[in-house]
């Protein structure tokens, strides 16, 4: 097996000069995101706090009425650690009002629904404020598909996308993520009961040693399977990351001209400094 531990030292430093450039740049002082009381948004909350000063982040508590009152607590926890500022707004009457056009939704098309007012949300905060919004999505839920499409994994810019989930929980213990926080079971808290491992049928720990040689490395499916795995679950994560590869797109637009948005003009940062 590979070891995915890195010099968590130098990638906190890098990924606050991250932070601190990419907001910057384009104008802004301040950022905003969801507290979910998940490890992801901790350890993104932390980042920024260090990067920018406490006082410019916000974090934003979104609970459904079937939140955990685990969720809502380990957020706060959060905001306290980092001394991050923190608001909650509540998506239940927002998500009951459309629910209630259509009574046979599901819980999956319920979840998607609750992902995507979250992210109305933060959007209309990041306005008021004028403030960017942070992504909280890891590499492992980007790679795999395993979120909502401009829900959850809708941002301004993303720290910790290039992150594994088992690199973050490392990271995550290095910048003094409450250790609760980190030992909690990944949960999107979208129903009762709802785990990320149980939903999606391995670990994270499987998931990340499989996408790290298939993403990486470029290792075939035969020549992964040769190092223990499983050739249903190499086959199934293959499957997982080609299926959602055009959540990882940004929209494609058709091209007409010379300069096409996304295929020739891409570089928007070269006319920050023309504002």
């Amino acid at each position: 097996m590979l070891n995915l531990t890195l010099n968590y030292a130098e990638i906190s430093k890098a990924l606050e000069l991250f932070i601190r450039q990419e907001v910057t740049e384009p104008g802004f002082k301040k950022v905003v995101l969801g507290l979910s009381g998940g490890i992801d948004s901790a350890l993104v909350a932390g980042l920024a706090a260090r990067a920018l000063g406490p006082e410019n982040v916000l974090g934003v508590r979104m609970p459904y009425q079937t939140s955990s009152a685990d969720s809502l607590s380990h957020a706060e926890l959060v905001a306290n650690t980092f001394k991050i500022k923190m608001e909650t707004k509540s998506i239940t009457s927002a998500c009951d009002g459309y629910f209630s056009s259509d009574p046979d939704m599901n819980a999956q098309r319920k979840g998607n629904v609750m992902a995507r007012m979250r992210m109305i949300t933060l959007f209309d905060l990041s306005f008021r404020d004028s403030a960017l919004v942070l992504g909280t999505s890891n590499k492992t839920e980007l790679m795999l598909g395993y979120g909502t499409w401009y829900g959850d994994m809708a941002s301004a810019i993303n720290p910790i996308g290039d992150l594994y989930k088992t690199q973050i929980w490392e990271l995550s213990r290095f910048i003094g993520v409450p250790e609760e926080v980190i030992t909690k079971k990944p949960s999107a808290d979208l129903w009762v009961g709802q785990t990320d491992e149980q939903e999606m049928g391995f670990s994270y720990p499987e998931a990340d040693q499989i996408l790290y040689h298939m993403i990486d490395l470029r290792k075939k499916d035969e020549e992964i399977v040769e190092l223990g795995f499983s050739t249903d679950l190499v086959k199934k994560i293959r499957r997982m990351v080609i299926r959602s590869q055009y959540k990882r797109r940004m929209p494609v637009i058709a091209k007409l001209t010379t300069r096409a948005v996304g295929t020739d003009f891409l570089y928007p940062r070269d006319w920050y400094q023309q504002v």
